[in-house]
């Protein structure tokens, strides 16, 4: 079978040892619960010293440690390699997921994708693009763990726009006759997982024809994947991959696993695929003060605030209160847009404030109960025009969305060599 058209490409596979319990092992993407640390301690309580993905990852809350932790994530990589406890369990295949959570069981297909069919630079249409802003001074301290490293490990979703669900429902469709790799409950509230090997070379096939049909309808300057989660982790491949290819001869450029990266596709029509926008807090300001600083920025823009209306909508949390605000004439293409535009000039003159991007309305909620606090819960995203509004704004704002609440973002088990 021949890869030529698609940057989606099946891998040896690696997943902990039969004996290794998979509750323990499977811990959700690191950049989850930034602002609730306790969740991490959590985590290690019941993790105990069982062989585990979170000794082979940083939380991003414990990103200061970094200098510390890193060489022991890859002594710990490197350990559980020698001693079998990772082993391959797919050969040149793919692994089709079942994720359900309280949204309902959402599909995927863990492969990985061509680096060199990916750019993050503006203005670069590729067939892999990201959905958000790469900000550089992200990229150093994830760069730092996979530099060495001899095993990846990923939370990168990537979306496919597949409203006939030609691509991965096929392969659900016959997953009886598929051989089955795990199937067991999540811990903290994650849910439920199972995994079914893709190995032959008619479905193989399949995956390949299915991914080049749709971009086929694409036209000119397609984009057949878009990152829905882990623009970062993917930036930060592709940064590493820019490091060592020219190092290497053309042929062994063709095949180096450094050039591909491990990810997980999923349909963006998906009815269990839940687009939650990702809500803004802002600390170290009085509420009275941030408002009335937006009130000035949209007048002298031609934008009006307003309590009702059409334009882009957003509620302002402050303490127990919350207030709806809506922007008229907004400057913005979409509603993250005109709050972001705002709120980066607005903390550029305020160095007293912060912002922080909170997964979830409640937790946010939480979060704004102090009295220098304001957040701002905003709308939910419209999957029916991702795609376009991705490719109509070259990347969406920073944080502009997330795929599903905290508990339901990928949680970290197969793996594969770098």
């Amino acid at each position: 079978m021949s890869n030529a058209h698609s940057p989606f490409h099946p891998a040896d596979l690696l997943l902990p040892r039969e004996d290794i319990r998979p509750e323990t092992w499977a811990c959700v993407a690191c950049d989850q619960y930034t602002s609730q640390p306790e969740y991490w301690r959590e985590v290690e309580a019941l993790v105990g010293d069982a062989p585990s993905t979170l000794r082979l990852m940083l939380p991003e809350c414990d990103l200061k440690d970094s200098q510390e932790r890193v060489p022991r994530i890859h002594a710990a990589m490197t350990e559980y390699l020698d001693q079998g406890l990772l082993t391959v369990a797919v050969r040149n295949g793919f692994i089709l997921c079942e994720r359900t959570t309280a949204s309902g069981t959402r599909l995927g297909l863990v492969g990985t994708v061509d680096l060199e069919a990916y750019d993050y630079a503006a203005g670069s249409m590729p067939l892999v693009r990201p959905t958000e802003q790469t900000i550089a001074e992200r990229l150093p301290a994830r760069l730092a763990i996979r530099r060495g490293a001899p095993v990846e490990l990923s939370h990168i979703l990537i979306l496919i726009d597949d409203p006939d669900r030609t691509v991965l429902e096929p392969l659900q469709a016959a997953k009886a006759d598929l051989r089955k790799l795990y199937d067991f409950d999540l811990m903290q509230r994650g849910g439920h997982l199972t995994g079914y090997a893709v190995e032959t070379e008619e479905r193989l096939s399949h995956v390949e024809n299915a991914l080049n049909a749709l971009k086929e309808k694409q036209g000119e300057h397609p984009m057949l994947l878009a990152v829905g989660d882990g623009n970062h982790s993917l930036a930060t491949a592709k940064a590493y991959w820019n490091e060592i290819r020219e190092t290497l001869s053309p042929e062994e450029r063709e095949h180096h696993p450094a050039r591909f990266a491990l990810c997980e596709i999923e349909n963006l029509h998906d009815n269990a695929l839940r687009f939650e926008p990702i809500h803004r807090l802002i600390t170290g300001v009085w509420p009275e003060d941030l408002y009335d600083a937006w009130e000035r920025y949209c007048d002298a823009r031609g934008m009006v605030l307003s309590e009702e209306g059409s334009g882009h909508i957003f509620t302002m949390v402050i303490r127990k209160d919350e207030y709806p605000v809506v922007v008229q004439r907004p400057e913005g293409f979409i509603p993250c847009e005109t709050i972001q535009l705002f709120l980066d000039e607005f903390l550029q003159a305020r160095p007293d404030a912060s912002i922080d991007y909170i997964h979830g309305a409640d937790a946010l909620r939480h979060l704004a109960q102090n009295k220098r606090s304001v957040g701002f819960i905003l709308p939910e995203i419209n999957k029916k025009t991702f795609f376009q509004d991705v490719m109509n704004l070259g990347v969406l704002p920073r944080k502009t969305f997330s795929m599903g609440e905290a508990d339901e973002k990928r949680f970290y088990m197969e793996s594969k060599r770098i």
